[in-house]
């Protein structure tokens, strides 16, 4: 039987929300292995960006999954953010240490650019001669400083010889490898009116959201895997194998798993399933984000309700815009309970409205955040 690891160690408390703004000491940060703790000792400037990194990771897994049944909620009163989720093997604890990881890499390596740290700045390894009708100019992004960073801090936590530490390390590494992968040129042009007479360029990374989609991807397709257990000099180690042979087995930047993940239709304290009743679903679509798969058969409620947009905008010359403040009704969709009745169908349709159902509002709305106490944890 393979172990289960708990990741209580994996969150931070709400007490580092600022861990940006203030004085930093390390031997406060709960959760921290003795590597990591002298790591934190000897970059103390840069843990700020890695802090920065891991919270990006949690913004960006909560996007990719705002429509499925595991929409990587957060826990406000516990050190392991995610709950029991990510005790598991599964895809999504694959995911999120993926995420993470890459988050790290890309908040530490936009940090050295905008010259926030005195141990890391530009990167002027991997510039070569440049390209017809350009040149090398700007701050090309040291990518390779921020995946160094990313893999001491976060791989300091797998030293243990089981198969647990195996998938996190291999899906830690994916995440960081598509950091890399998606470096490109990113060029500016000088010249009169915008001529274009000179171009200077420099590697840039993209932006998160391409790293959050193409992960996504990969979560879609992860590869399970089996342990295996074998003697070495060192005594019983764990790894990992595709555990079907006719597929292709996974490249360094797939993500891998070994457990099947709870369906998270209902809550369950001990998988850290909250359930999908009161969600919102989404009635016209047919993939997971719709009624019938994310409510899990149960069904529905349906409600209108008020949203404060704004509409009847104008341009003045010159040059600002000026906009009213309107009221639009909307059909809104939640997943029922279980044991509330009918199961969902695709009868209901959103209502159209004309412009009878815009009504100007002199107030304001906020929208709420993803996250509300911006909490981060260790990897």
């Amino acid at each position: 039987m393979v172990p289960v690891r708990s990741t209580r160690s994996l969150a931070l408390g709400q007490q580092y929300t600022s861990l940006g703004s203030q004085p930093l000491l390390c031997g406060s940060i709960p959760g921290l292995v003795p590597k990591q703790l002298r790591f934190c000792r000897n970059y103390i400037e840069i843990m700020p960006s890695v802090a920065e990194g891991v919270k990006l990771g949690i913004q960006e897994c909560q996007h990719q999954f705002r429509g499925r049944r595991w929409n990587c909620t957060t826990i406000d009163d516990s050190l392991a953010i995610f709950g029991p989720v990510l005790d598991k093997a599964t895809r999504e604890s694959a995911f999120v240490h993926a995420i993470a990881s890459a988050g790290v890499a890309f908040a530490v390596t936009r940090s050295c650019a905008e010259g926030t740290s005195t141990i890391c700045g530009c990167d002027s390894h991997h510039k070569g001669p440049p390209g017809e009708g350009w040149k090398w100019g700007g701050c090309s992004e040291d990518a390779d400083f921020g995946v160094l960073v990313s893999r001491e801090f976060a791989d300091a936590r797998e030293n243990r010889p089981d198969a647990r530490s195996a998938m996190n390390k291999h899906n830690n590494e994916a995440g960081r490898t598509t950091i890399l992968d998606h470096m490109h040129l990113k060029c500016k042009c000088h010249g009169l009116s915008g001529s274009c007479e000179v171009k200077t360029c420099w590697w840039a990374q993209p932006d998160f959201r391409a790293i959050g989609d193409f992960l996504k991807d990969k979560y879609d397709s992860a590869s399970e895997m089996v342990v295996e257990k074998h003697r070495e000099s060192r005594g019983w180690v764990e790894t990992l194998r595709a555990k079907y042979a006719l597929f292709k087995p996974p490249t360094e930047r797939d993500l891998v798993y070994y457990e099947n993940s709870p369906n998270f239709c209902e809550p369950n304290p001990e998988t850290g399933s909250f359930g999908t009743r009161d969600r919102t679903c989404n009635v016209t679509s047919h993939g997971i984000d719709g009624c019938d798969l994310l409510c899990c058969g149960r069904g529905h409620n349906t409600r209108t309700e008020k949203r404060k947009e704004k509409c009847h905008c104008i341009f003045h010359w010159c040059c600002y815009v000026s906009c009213q403040e309107c009221v639009r009704i909307y059909d809104v969709h939640t997943c029922k309970a279980l044991g509330t009745g009918e199961v969902c169908g695709w009868a209901d349709t959103p209502k159209s409205y004309g412009k009878r159902d815009l009504e100007p509002s002199a107030s304001d709305s906020k929208e709420p955040g993803l996250l509300p106490d911006a909490r981060v944890w260790t990897l």
